[in-house]
């Protein structure tokens, strides 16, 4: 689907992440406006457990835009990179005194979306 600025964009949504979305949020900082191949790369060697789902959304949205819109992947910036709050699991672990305190397991939304550059006017 053509985004508002006339570039083609394609994008791919993983749920339900089982991360905070604070430190997913770290890594797609990173990775944000970089062109595909860049991306990847950042992505092998950043040591956060993170990359490993950006890394799969990220093919994802680029094998989206590939199929779907005929472009190729060597050309392809990531436009968009965003990632939302999840529900949240609640759990209880033991506190002083026999009390409970809470512990919250919480999970993330991560949207890519792929696109071709903007061409430059001179």
């Amino acid at each position: 689907m053509p985004a508002t600025d006339e570039r083609l964009e394609a994008k791919a949504i993983a749920r339900y992440i089982r991360m905070s979305p604070t430190k997913v949020r770290r890594v797609l900082d990173t990775i944000r406006g970089r062109t595909y191949q860049d991306a990847l790369i950042m992505l092998e060697f950043m040591p956060y457990a993170a990359c490993e789902p950006i890394r799969k959304v990220l093919e994802s949205a680029a094998a989206n835009a590939e199929h779907n819109l005929n472009l190729d992947k060597g050309g392809l910036i990531v436009s968009r990179a965003f990632a939302d709050g999840g529900p949240t699991l609640k759990r209880f672990k033991a506190g002083d005194r026999g009390r409970a305190r809470p512990i919250r397991k919480r999970t993330s939304h991560i949207t890519i979306a792929v696109a071709t550059p903007e061409e430059e006017e001179s």
